[in-house]
């Protein structure tokens, strides 16, 4: 039979055993504000800056045009993967704007499939985040006048 050993405090220069380590304190992560209930009006704003087609929104988003008549029609609220790929397109617009003067001008530019050092860029670049991110940095690249 083992024999029990007595609970002694700690003393300094003795490591603490793992047992009597103070168990760290997780704090609830907080849903991001902006994308917890995204309705299709706050998209409706977003969507009045760019010359986009709705099948091409739904391009991006990667849902249906019945789904986005449905939330158009019952100013539904979007899911937060949905509602985050719309707000990265609203800094690309945003950016955009800055570095073409026109939305229309960045789309008349992405729709001839320019080129950059990693490859070419395309509409198809705005279905996801790599693509976003592409574009985000060719337009800062042309804004600093580096247009490779």
């Amino acid at each position: 039979m083992k024999k029990k050993e007595k609970n002694t405090p700690h003393k300094p220069g003795n490591p603490v055993p793992k047992v009597q380590d103070p168990s760290p304190v997780y704090r609830s992560v907080r849903a991001m504000p902006l994308v917890k209930d995204f309705t299709y009006s706050e998209f409706k704003k977003i969507v009045d800056k760019a010359p986009f087609t709705q099948a091409e929104w739904a391009a991006i988003l990667h849902i249906s045009e019945r789904t986005l008549q449905r939330y158009a029609k019952n100013n539904g609220s979007f899911a937060p993967i949905n509602a985050e790929r719309a707000l990265q397109i609203d800094k690309v617009l945003k950016e955009a704007k800055i570095t073409f003067g026109k939305v229309e001008n960045f789309y008349n530019w992405l729709k001839r499939g320019p080129y950059m050092l990693e490859g070419n860029l395309s509409f198809e670049s705005l279905t996801s985040y790599s693509g976003i991110e592409k574009i985000l940095t060719q337009l800062g690249r042309i804004q600093h006048g580096l247009f490779a």
